[in-house]
């Protein structure tokens, strides 16, 4: 996946901001769970508004919520990883790890926008165009199984 230095109006994906102490301690907070090299790319990310720094930042959010287990999947990542199938996520997980990325990256991504992802291409993707203030390009949940939105399933209320 190859990503935009700025979005469709010549502006940065986010806005890059001198660091500040009590920035750069929320992000440790937030990030405390992480890898280190995930802060540094959050960090880097904060100052620069580089989209280069998503990929470490993503893979690094997600790896806090895969099982131990499953994590050495996420050592040289593909986009092709499989949410459900390859990293055990579940919808729960999923919303977590939105929230995170959300915090993290200051950024809002819709509970709806979360139904058709099902690879680890698919959230760079959506991160991206949540970056960019472009609509989600992610694929529609399917109508059959297995969803990560539980209100996609049949019965769902």
């Amino acid at each position: 996946m190859s990503l935009p230095a700025a979005n469709s109006q010549g502006r940065n994906a986010a806005p890059a901001r001198p660091p500040d102490a009590a920035g750069d301690q929320e992000l440790r907070e937030l990030l405390k769970r992480c890898s280190p090299a995930t802060y540094e790319a959050a960090r880097r990310f904060r100052q620069t508004g580089d989209p280069a720094c998503l990929p470490a930042i993503i893979v690094g959010v997600i790896g806090h919520h895969v099982e131990p287990d499953l994590r050495a999947k996420l050592q040289e990542p593909d986009d092709n990883l499989r949410l459900i199938e390859d990293l055990g996520l579940d919808s729960l997980t999923l919303i977590e790890v939105a929230m995170l990325a959300e915090d993290v990256l200051r950024i809002s991504i819709p509970n709806e926008d979360l139904a058709g992802l099902r690879s680890l291409g698919d959230v760079k993707q959506l991160v991206l165009c949540r970056l960019c203030n472009l609509p989600a390009a992610v694929p529609a949940a399917p109508e059959s199984g297995p969803w990560l939105v539980a209100d996609k399933a049949p019965g769902a209320t």
